[in-house]
């Protein structure tokens, strides 16, 4: 069996971090487990935890009115779900569902937040790697927009 520092540098958005960051970042970790169609967030609720797909898919939606729930994006293993723990007023944004069953690491914002302020190194890598995450999801969902409502006027 795998220690969670082992298994986060596995990851896409992990890989290549110093030994010792990834320490830093799995001491603010812990396995979680998610039936099918369980809710993993819900959205305006307090945003105090992201987590790192290990296995499984996570369905991303948004609400709404007249329509019901909306699958913004599907995320798979290696992804993360949920950047609102870095923002006040640290709440989330959309729901995530899960679809099957999934496994993942879950990280405790607040302790992550904690580490960034007394470790500005740590701090710095771990916003670049996670905008990175950010960049990778605004840049679909512009095309999605694309794709919905057809090329923008020039």
């Amino acid at each position: 069996m795998k220690l969670l520092p082992e298994v986060v540098g596995e990851s896409p958005v992990f890989a290549g971090m110093a030994v010792q960051q990834l320490e830093l970042l799995a001491g603010c970790a812990s396995n979680v487990h998610f039936a099918d169609g369980r809710t993993i967030v819900r959205e305006g609720e307090p945003a105090d935890v992201f987590y790192l797909v290990r296995h499984g898919t996570v369905a991303l939606e948004t609400a709404v009115p007249g329509r019901g729930p909306v699958i913004i994006e599907t995320v798979h293993e290696g992804d993360l779900v949920g950047w609102s723990w870095l923002f006040a007023p640290y709440r989330w944004h959309f729901d995530a569902r899960a679809v099957g069953s999934v496994a993942a690491v879950s990280f405790d914002g607040a302790c992550l937040r904690g580490k960034c302020a007394a470790d500005h190194d740590f701090g710095y890598e771990l916003m670049l790697r996670i905008s990175a995450v950010m960049l990778e999801r605004l840049q679909a969902t512009r095309l999605q927009l694309i794709d919905v409502y057809g090329t923008a006027p020039r």
